[in-house]
């Protein structure tokens, strides 16, 4: 089929483009041109690029006619963060697609609860970005259920893989904090190191992109998480991280209030997100109707992005 990916150049379509060439299909590239993927594949040689800047082209109304004059069968899109992009993408697309993929995110649910969490929990998103997201998720399904639009939902959680920093041990994307844990110093954790984080290795997401789209008669109309089949703990994920550079974690615990003045605004900021959520997502839904099943454990798939810190220097050793 011929299939147009929205963001292809990020985290996920760094992947999931080179398995969809693989697997035969004519596939069609849009980004804003700014980056290059990740990791350099031979399959991009094969792809058609196309380079556009949604937000102006969203803003003059045009960009939901470009991606239907690309005629593709299939449209993923990665990067819809706003409710009226996705109106306006969905409206341009509806009766033109076999099938739509909307990337989500795990930061739909709210806060954990009831765990692991399943995709039809209510949802009660905190800030600004889950809400968003929510809001897209909502239209987009009220569409799939009163008009036949279709479309299926991926919602991943703390994306990881070579090439950029994972979400570490304290919460927050500073890669200080491997360093620290690489030298033996003492690393302090917010409150008792309790809280959790869910991450997947980009390639995993790029799978269960590829498993919905093999099977539309159960994914359309539907939501899928795409995690790790477990959480971790920030004060569990110190010490694997720790015993990888031959050291035993020193860490210390601190009150929230106490330990986010011992970090910058910005990594609090980003702490305070993440463990706001405190992410445990479940994966019973995805396998039992589209057979998937992540191949990457979550600390499997930080340690590749932890061996690509020390590799390019971000960190030594």
């Amino acid at each position: 089929m011929r299939v147009v990916v929205i963001g292809a150049s990020g985290h996920i379509g760094t992947y999931l483009v080179p398995r969809l060439v693989e697997a035969g299909h004519d596939v069609v590239a849009v980004s804003r041109g700014k980056r290059e993927p990740y990791s350099p594949h031979g399959a991009w040689q094969r792809v058609t690029t196309i380079t556009a800047d949604r937000d102006a082209e969203d803003a003059d109304g045009t960009f939901g006619r470009r991606i239907v004059e690309l005629e593709g069968d299939i449209v993923i899109d990665l990067i819809c963060f706003e409710e009226d992009s996705a109106r306006h993408i969905a409206e341009a697309l509806h009766g033109r697609v076999r099938q739509f993929l909307h990337c989500g995110t795990v930061w739909t649910h709210g806060p954990s609860a009831q765990v692991p969490t399943t995709e039809d929990r209510p949802k009660a998103p905190l800030g600004d970005y889950g809400k968003k997201k929510a809001a897209i998720e909502a239209y987009l399904m009220e569409r799939a259920h009163r008009d036949g639009f279709p479309v299926t939902i991926i919602h991943p959680g703390h994306i990881t893989g070579p090439g950029w920093v994972p979400v570490n041990p304290a919460g927050n994307v500073n890669p200080a904090v491997f360093q620290a844990l690489a030298d033996g110093e003492e690393l302090a954790l917010p409150n008792f190191g309790m809280e959790t984080v869910q991450h997947v290795h980009a390639d995993d997401v790029a799978r269960i992109f590829m498993d919905a789209m093999a099977n539309p008669s159960v994914a359309v109309g539907e939501s899928f998480h795409s995690v790790a089949t477990s959480a971790l703990t920030l004060r569990g994920y110190a010490e694997a991280v720790a015993g990888w550079f031959g050291r035993e974690a020193r860490l210390t615990y601190l009150p929230w209030e106490q330990w986010k003045a011992t970090v910058s605004e910005f990594d609090a900021q980003v702490t305070l997100d993440h463990i706001s959520y405190s992410p445990h997502c479940s994966m019973e839904k995805a396998e039992r109707l589209l057979g998937h099943r992540p191949r990457y454990t979550p600390l499997e798939a930080i340690s590749e992005a932890v061996n690509w810190l020390a590799r390019t220097g971000a960190i030594t050793v």
